[in-house]
């Protein structure tokens, strides 16, 4: 395991800046409220955090339209605030990766204002995508190309008489214009700005939009069977293109010229797993996300078949899977797997299945508080872009970036300094529910049967079985027999005296015969009967030298 590179066994726990912990109580969180709160990332037993955008920002997508790339949003706290959250983390055996946004840019970005300023066919418009109208008076948007939050992909430039002027594509809101990533500059500031963070000793990035940088040039209208939001298909004309690749390539030499170990992870949005290990081949990214197991349903033949199908794709490129349960843009996984005591134990068990797969995870954070999707919040309180541009109909990602509980009795829960009595400030920016009070991370702490505490408590042997060689091999299905529930178990063994079996069902289901005798339970997600029988939506970890 020492010489293995970092990123490829990593769990990386992801902070939501502004969901995380707020220092100055303005009800934002903040880079000092992370740094104030590394002691509880490291007591966890992760290996590094994601910092989500932090940068300069109007906040238009919460953070995903960078203004500056290059330092961080006042809200949020200073460049000075940022190394030493840096430091604090290195300092507790935490690695830091920090998002980059390479898609779009942010309207109020200089670059854009260059633009609006400029003449068609100028230098300063060649950093985006502009382009002429159809239809008489170029009326019409370019192509009928969708935006991934609704509505059309383009919006129109007035000329200060009123008269109407080019198209530019925005594949996310309005206020994100993409970027033209044939052009050499744009190329060359990615580059600086990737060496910009890295000399600030940053351990890697989350690549937002990955599989979007390249774009058909001849800017064709969708095809039957094509979509703008999901897995992108082959042949799609602004998702998944070949041409994307060589950025990459151009990026890896970058890290590579760097004497640490620097890790690239992925936000990949592609339909199969073959599509996904193209971004991984030996001189291109390093991970990227699962989205294929966060997608598969609570079955255990779509979960076997994620897992499967993963595995043997990225091998064939030399890379490790990278598994994922809940992030920043999806309903959180206890809401999606039934909500509840329902959701709650099928999450559970699902955290072992998890951490028990070989190659890294990603933990996202309150998901090892249990914390479910808040799907009653206020129309009046939402901020994604989707809700707007929906009109509505979609309520949008903020259900899932609910601040943090972390102690006492009501809001904000010890997130930050409590509002003063009628204060219109210091509120969390999204409203936390009253009944979060039995999931702080104070309250859990001390209870044994919490999910704070099985996820510490797997964390923790994960590692140390790791460090034993007892969880380092590859994946060997169990047989599970041919009973009347067999189909609903899921069971492996992973190296020398390891094996976890999970049960998707809801009846109890008889540990699977070949299973070892004599092997003893070191981790479950609920209650072990003295009959050995595992119980429904429940996860086990075994050991015997014998496995």
């Amino acid at each position: 395991m020492a010489d293995t590179p970092w990123w490829r066994h990593a769990v990386i726990y992801q902070v939501y800046v502004r969901s995380f912990a707020d220092s100055d109580g303005d009800g934002m969180g903040d880079l000092p409220g992370v740094r104030s709160r590394l002691g509880y990332i490291a007591d966890l037993g992760v290996d590094a955090i994601w910092l989500n955008p932090f940068y300069p920002s109007p906040q238009a997508d919460a953070g995903y339209d960078v203004a500056d790339y290059r330092d961080v949003e006042p809200t949020f706290g200073t460049l000075a605030d940022f190394d030493a959250l840096v430091d604090g983390a290195h300092r507790l055996g935490l690695r830091v990766i920090v998002d980059l946004v390479p898609n779009h840019t942010s309207d109020e970005h200089p670059w854009f204002r260059a633009a609006l300023a400029a003449a068609p066919g100028s230098a300063e418009r060649a950093r985006y995508l502009f382009r002429e109208g159809r239809g008489p008076g170029c009326d019409l948007p370019p192509n009928d190309w969708q935006s991934v939050f609704g509505g059309p992909a383009w919006a129109r430039v007035f000329e200060p008489d009123g008269s109407g002027g080019q198209w530019f594509l925005h594949l996310f809101a309005p206020e994100q214009p993409d970027l033209d990533w044939t052009n050499d500059e744009v190329r060359a500031e990615f580059e600086s700005i990737l060496r910009f963070w890295l000399d600030r000793g940053v351990d890697g990035f989350r690549i937002d939009v990955a599989h979007g940088l390249a774009k058909d040039p001849d800017m064709p209208d969708i095809v039957a069977g094509q979509q703008t939001s999901g897995p992108a298909r082959a042949g799609h004309p602004h998702w998944d293109r070949d041409e994307v690749h060589e950025v990459f390539r151009q990026w890896r030499r970058v890290t590579d010229s760097y004497d640490r170990d620097v890790a690239f992870v992925a936000e990949a949005w592609v339909e199969t797993p073959a599509q996904l290990a193209r971004y991984l081949r030996p001189d291109e990214l390093h991970t990227a996300f699962n989205f294929e197991f966060l997608l598969a349903p609570w079955d255990a033949a779509g979960l076997r078949a994620a897992i499967d199908s993963s595995i043997q794709a990225l091998a064939e490129v030399g890379a490790p899977p990278t598994w994922v349960l809940s992030n920043h843009d999806v309903v959180r996984h206890v809401t999606r797997y039934g909500g509840g005591d329902l959701g709650l134990r099928r999450a559970r068990a699902a955290a072992l299945l998890m951490l028990a797969l070989p190659g890294g995870a990603y933990v996202y954070q309150g998901e090892e508080l249990g914390l479910p999707q808040v799907i009653d919040l206020p129309d009046d309180v939402l901020q994604d872009p989707t809700f707007f541009r929906t009109g509505g109909v979609e309520r949008g990602r903020d259900g899932c970036r609910v601040p943090l509980p972390w102690s006492g009795e009501e809001p904000p829960f010890g997130f930050g300094p409590s509002p003063a009595p009628g204060a219109t400030v210091g509120h969390p920016w999204l409203p936390q529910p009253a009944e979060w009070a039995g999931l702080t991370a104070a309250r859990q702490a001390t209870a044994p049967d919490s999910m704070l505490t099985l996820y510490r408590q797997a964390l923790r042997l994960r590692r140390s079985l790791a460090e034993e060689g007892a969880m380092t091999g590859p994946l060997e299905w169990i047989d599970v027999g041919s009973g009347p529930i067999a189909g609903d178990v899921l069971a492996f063994r992973r190296g020398t005296g390891f094996a976890c079996v999970v049960n998707l069902g809801e009846e109890p289901a008889d540990t699977p015969a070949d299973l070892a005798l004599g092997a003893r339970v070191l981790l479950a997600s609920g209650d072990v009967g003295d009959d050995g029988r595992i119980q429904g939506s429940t996860a086990i970890w075994y050991g015997s030298d014998r496995l």
